[in-house]
């Protein structure tokens, strides 16, 4: 009888929050998931009274020719933005500060953090100005005498991932930067003791030592990205063509240029699972830290 007053105990303090998620957070989830089986529209009679369609969404996802294009495209901008860029440049970013002086960790913090507190729709706004075929990069590339190309026409995948970059670096610098503090220093002395280098003693002391916020920020920084809107909203709309169209431009088109909601909301739906995938992934990674 104790034990369970404990735990009731315990609970009751908890139970308004998991009210509040369930109903915030996990009843639009729900709902979203039912209305990709509707054909809910924006316009027309399945505006006031959609019906249940069952899987008609989902099988003409697999017929559409601009889904598949669009699932390699997410996959392709969260893989270089997230998973490699962001993480990559947040740890080295991380390291350099830490054997730098104080003015330098001051003004590369300020200039790195300044992208990520930005606004979206301001920092989309500013990168769209940057790559712009008259904006800041060509009138940089034309000071040395180069004519740089129209970088949102000719390559708007690659604008949009350094953008992302550009813009989520911060975040994994902060990271970073803390799980390093937590490296006891002998360890990579007695490394460096033993002879080995820079290169190696990041491989085989630092990195396994802070593999757990490794793996933290990689779920975080990847369910993010895969949730990217404004950013390639304003910079590209998608375009040109569905070049640079992932999974939320082909949702959002789809339930509000086209008016079909419900189809919309299957994409959306797939968003959902290849986040869940993702996620179980990187929680299995951490599971035998848990342990």
């Amino acid at each position: 009888m104790a034990v369970t007053s404990r735990r009731v105990a315990r609970v009751v303090p908890l139970a308004p929050a998991v009210v509040l998620l369930a109903l915030f957070m996990l009843g639009p989830v729900v709902w979203s998931f039912y209305g990709s089986f509707t054909n809910a529209a924006l316009t027309g009679p399945a505006a006031l009274n959609p019906e249940w369609i069952g899987f008609d969404n989902y099988v003409a996802l697999v017929g559409d020719p601009d889904f598949p294009k669009s699932l390699w495209l997410t996959v392709v901008f969260v893989f270089l933005s997230a998973v490699v860029g962001q993480n990559v440049m947040g740890i080295a970013l991380a390291g350099m500060m830490r054997s730098a002086v104080r003015p330098v960790r001051s003004i590369t913090s300020t200039v790195v953090v300044a992208a990520w507190v930005l606004p979206e729709i301001v920092a989309a706004f500013a990168a769209y100005a940057f790559f712009h075929s008259e904006g800041t990069l060509n009138s940089l590339l034309a000071g040395i005498g180069v004519q740089g190309p129209d970088w949102l026409y000719s390559t708007p995948m690659l604008a949009v991932i350094v953008a992302n970059i550009w813009r989520g670096t911060a975040f994994s610098m902060m990271v970073y930067s803390a799980a390093l503090a937590e490296v006891p220093p002998e360890l990579t002395e007695a490394a460096q003791l033993d002879g080995a280098n820079g290169w190696q003693r990041l491989t085989w002391v630092t990195l396994p030592v802070i593999r757990r916020s490794i793996s933290t920020n990689l779920m975080l920084t990847t369910l993010q990205t895969l949730s990217v809107f404004t950013l390639i909203y304003v910079m590209t709309g998608g375009g040109p063509g569905t070049d640079s169209s992932t999974l939320p431009i082909l949702a959002y088109q789809e339930a509000f240029k086209f008016a079909q909601v419900g189809y919309g909301t299957a994409i959306a739906t797939v968003m959902i699972i290849v986040g869940g995938i993702f996620s179980v992934i990187y929680i299995r990674a951490l599971r035998p830290e848990v342990d």
